[in-house]
């Protein structure tokens, strides 16, 4: 299955697509931000789009809390730091882009919100 980077933003949720932008309007919106790292043709990635990123409270939430950026590693300049294989990847930074979470594959529902609970944690 051929994921695109159109139907993995369909969502509607506003995708930024650079960590460095991400950082200047997290730093202006005093917001973290969560990066969601994807593949081409990952069927895990679209799975989580289709049943988690689409969920109305998840997207409300990812909403009010985070900057949204969406990397795909198949076409996306993705800093060294961040790990490029096993997606999807799930990482949580403050506003200046110190990661302090991350976190692999598909998560449900319940799943994304226990992962943002850990990720609280380590803030």
């Amino acid at each position: 299955m051929i994921v695109t980077v159109s139907s993995l933003l369909s969502v509607d949720l506003p995708w930024i697509h650079s960590i460095e932008e991400a950082k200047r309007v997290a730093q202006k919106e005093h917001k973290d931000i969560y990066v969601f790292l994807g593949a081409e043709r990952c069927s895990f990635c679209v799975r989580y789009k289709n049943e988690v990123l689409a969920n109305e409270g998840v997207k409300k939430y990812l909403n009010d809390h985070f900057v949204k950026v969406f990397l795909n590693r198949d076409k996306h300049k993705i800093p060294d730091y961040f790990e490029k294989f096993g997606v999807p990847r799930h990482y949580f930074l403050k506003p200046n882009g110190e990661i302090y979470f991350s976190d692999a594959g598909i998560k449900g529902v319940n799943g994304f919100y226990m992962m943002v609970e850990e990720a609280d944690l380590h803030r």
